[in-house]
């Protein structure tokens, strides 16, 4: 039986639009997630791009709520003063029985207010409402669960909150680059090059020009996030590369966060070797170049025997003695607390993935969210991704998965699944999602080898790509980002709130949505012709870069001629109607409703105090009233 689509994977543009304005006289909206101000996972992105569209439509009827975290409250929002009196009230009546809550304004764009809520301060009442929770509902959390106690304690500290799946998207202006991310691509693959040359010192038996770069980054969930799957899949691209004699070399990178005490040594010496050779070449170029001025000023071709002395030589010796090396490169690159447990470095050992000069397949584990200011890998993940040319997120469960999401509006190829909400959006919309950069992984009818097999298949289908087939097929991925503007995929968040108004507060509002037009949205075709190699084939805007043009001497494909970049993306763009703002719900509100600057929908009463505990039933029927 097919599985059953909501409208916002039907039909992309296809919501009603709001008749009437809203009462923001006498409406609120809160936002509750656990990542306001607190990079975890994907929904910190979530909330970041979205927060300036929710606020254009609410101004500052909206407030984020969210954990506080020193760090995150330190580095990202400005605390103030409560604007109006009712919430004042409100967090002088939390605060006065026990809580710690803060109010101010997160620092991105948008710039919306929070309100910030210490789960660790309110640990007293955890006991009680755990008990609470287990009366009402028979949910049993276990007292040696951190994220299950955090859960509870911040929901109980949470009055009012909206659950509502919808499709996420991205502030596309902020990602895309214009017509420069080919170049952007780049020199962000030269930062990531310098590291490899520091990271593979003394094993830099691989061209660098024939390397291509991999990743998986999210929460350290190893099976849930397809790590399992990747890993495998990348043993096997490793035996088929080898077999067949293929020249290119895949760097494999996993950004998952884990616990550990500090950076690996040797990982740190690679660096600082790296950078001692490069600092040797510079002082040899420049008594080089002193004396070959110095020959030129006064008339006369240099003597190359004499442009390099017995200390010149000494120098540079010693430079590359220092690069002998004994053992592998290493595979993680920082010390790990729970090595020999740890489930990528154990999977590591059994596929035997250890860096060796024989491996077509490397593999860097960084357990660290990457920082421009780390001493190691000096690019914030942006950069990195951007660098990179596929993102593998073989997820077995997603309810949407932003890292695939963000490659696409950077023009990064990336793999994805069917069991998650981004892959199946994806099919929904994209007539041939590969050839745009797309790979969707069947992990729902498919065995778990099965789908490791297809995984190789990707992989290997992509190293044998050409320079300038992965050149258009980044220009097409760049392309759906249009897909995924928080223009188009910010109504169903509209519409959601409208749909929760109308349901809790039916005297009030009203929502009446029509059944989709079948013939509403949009969907990309098939491209034009397939992705061909020539060297004489036309290119479009963004150009590619210098280091990745294609050999001139690589004869023309015979589908060259028929294949024109310019005319393929105006025909995609074509197919995308321009969005229009759609107007807000029609929406009915007595005089006697809450007053402009009121915290809640409901009574005061509802509010949620360590003296009153509610549970989620309670809470969620009192408001209802």
């Amino acid at each position: 039986m097919p599985l059953n689509r909501t409208l916002s994977m039907s039909s992309l543009p296809g919501l009603d639009d709001w008749e009437d304005e809203f009462d923001l006289e006498n409406t609120v909206l809160f936002e509750v997630a656990w990542e306001v101000a607190n990079k975890v996972g994907g929904i910190y992105t979530v909330l970041q791009t979205k927060a300036k569209v929710t606020g254009d439509e609410w101004g500052d009827n909206y407030y984020l709520v969210g954990p506080y975290t020193e760090q995150g409250v330190r580095t990202q929002v400005e605390l103030l003063e409560p604007p109006t009196p009712a919430l004042k009230r409100t967090l002088d009546s939390m605060n006065s029985k026990g809580c710690k809550v803060y109010f101010g304004r997160w620092l991105i764009e948008g710039g919306p207010l929070v309100v910030l809520l210490d789960v660790g301060a309110s640990a007293w009442a955890l006991e009680r409402w755990k008990g609470e929770l287990w009366d009402t509902c028979n949910i049993g959390v276990p007292w040696y669960d951190r994220e299950a106690n955090d859960a509870v304690l911040f929901g109980f500290l949470t009055t009012w909150f909206l659950d509502i799946v919808t499709p996420n998207g991205l502030n596309v202006k902020k990602f895309s680059a214009m017509h420069e991310f080919q170049n952007l691509h780049a020199q962000s693959k030269a930062r990531i090059q310098e590291f490899v040359r520091g990271h593979f010192y003394g094993h830099l038996d691989f061209n660098l020009d024939k390397t291509l770069y991999f990743f998986i980054a999210g929460r350290y969930e190893f099976s849930n996030k397809g790590a399992d799957v990747f890993l495998e899949a990348l043993a096997r691209l490793n035996y088929l590369l080898r077999v067949n004699g293929s020249e290119q070399t895949v760097v494999a990178f996993f950004i998952m966060p884990a616990r550990t005490n500090n950076f690996n040594v040797e990982t740190l010496k690679g660096q600082a070797v790296r950078k001692q050779l490069w600092d040797t070449a510079n002082t040899v170029k420049e008594k080089f170049g002193r004396k070959l001025y110095e020959s030129l000023l006064v008339g006369s071709l240099p003597d190359m025997n004499k442009m390099l002395d017995k200390e010149d030589f000494t120098m540079m010796k010693r430079a590359i003695f220092a690069t002998q090396r004994q053992s592998f490169p290493p595979v993680c690159t920082h010390n790990m607390l729970d090595d020999s447990s740890d489930p990528i470095l154990t999977t590591i050992r059994r596929i035997g993935l250890f860096n060796s000069s024989a491996d077509r397949v490397k593999v860097i584990f960084h357990p660290e969210f990457l920082s421009s200011t780390s001493p190691l890998l000096p690019v914030d993940y942006e950069e990195f991704v951007r660098g990179c040319h596929l993102g593998v997120f073989p997820s077995y469960y997603e309810p949407w998965g932003y890292t695939p999401a963000e490659c696409t509006v950077m023009g990064i190829p990336s793999i994805s699944t069917n069991l998650s909400g981004f892959g199946c959006f994806m099919e929904e919309h994209i007539a041939d999602p590969s050839a745009y950069g797309i790979y969707i992984l069947d992990r729902r009818f498919r065995s778990l080898d099965d789908s490791c097999s297809q995984l190789t298949s990707f992989l290997y289908s992509f190293c044998q790509q050409s320079r300038r087939q992965r050149i258009i097929q980044r220009n097409r991925t760049e392309r759906l980002s249009d897909l995924l503007d928080w223009k188009y995929l910010g109504r169903y968040y509209m519409s959601a709130r409208h749909m929760a108004l109308a349901k809790a507060f039916p005297e009030h509002f009203t929502y009446e949505p029509r059944e989709a037009d079948a013939t509403q949205g949009y969907r990309y075709p098939r491209p034009a012709s397939v992705p061909p190699s020539p060297s004489l084939s036309r290119h479009s805007s963004p150009h590619q870069s210098e280091d990745e043009e294609e050999p001139r001497d690589v004869p023309p494909d015979e589908d060259s001629e028929r294949y024109d970049e310019d005319e393929e993306a105006a025909k995609d763009r074509r197919n995308i109607r321009a969005p229009e703002w759609p107007r807000r719900a029609s929406c009915t509100s007595s005089t006697s409703g809450s007053k402009r600057g009121s915290v809640d929908t409901g009574p005061s009463s509802s509010l949620s105090t360590p003296s009153e505990p509610l549970s989620p039933a309670s809470s969620l029927g009192e408001e209802r009233n």
